[in-house]
């Protein structure tokens, strides 16, 4: 089990390209080729999901790591030191903001302290705004979850009266054109729904 979480950390599009290929093939044998593709797709959305959730996480800690590293610079800048605190990777604009006051003070003595604090703030400030707005983003999100998840209730319905309607959809034309097309709006609804709701990039 830890070997295959190992593998998930370091090569994670790879272990998603394996999982939806072993789903598409448990679909296939259980239930034909509608069965696979639909298992596929399925499968795709929620390892992208996954994937999608640990990046964010990283990107959450790595930018609090660059914010305390803020904070600390400031206060070497106040000590009269010369900071040794490497802020950010440059790839944001907190990042390049802070190697620039940086190299300010280290060539010119300038008193940089201030404008470091202002920067975290600011940077502290836009944090809080973007988590306000993933909250108030979560109704949408749990909106859009809840519709692709309708058609779900739709079969069970359709069991629990007495009819078949997955035979229907997997092993009849026009039940499978029902079926490609529902999965392609939903995927398309999903991905349509998550890029609304994407942070913006400090």
């Amino acid at each position: 089990m830890s070997a295959v979480l190992d593998a998930a950390r370091s090569r994670p599009r790879a272990v998603l390209v394996l999982g939806v290929a072993a789903a598409a093939g448990a679909g296939l044998a259980g239930g034909g080729p509608v069965a696979g593709l639909v298992a596929a797709a399925y499968a795709g959305l929620a390892g992208r999901a996954v994937l999608r959730r640990a990046a964010r996480k990283r990107d959450r800690s790595a930018r609090r790591a660059a914010l305390d590293g803020l904070a600390a610079m400031a206060a070497d800048l106040r000590a009269g030191l010369s900071p040794g605190l490497p802020v950010g990777g440059g790839s944001d604009r907190t990042g390049r903001l802070a190697a620039s006051v940086r190299r300010l003070a280290e060539r010119t003595g300038a008193p940089a302290a201030d404008l470091v604090e202002r920067i975290e703030a600011d940077a502290r400030a836009t944090d809080r705004a973007a988590a306000s707005a993933g909250a108030q983003a979560a109704g949408a999100q749990a909106t859009a979850l809840l519709l692709a998840a309708l058609p779900l209730a739709g079969i069970g319905l359709g069991i629990s009266i007495g009819a078949d309607p997955v035979a229907v959809l997997l092993h009849t034309p026009i039940g499978a054109g029902c079926a490609i097309g529902a999965v392609t709006l939903q995927c398309a609804g999903l991905l349509w729904a998550d890029r609304l709701v994407r942070p913006v990039p400090s």
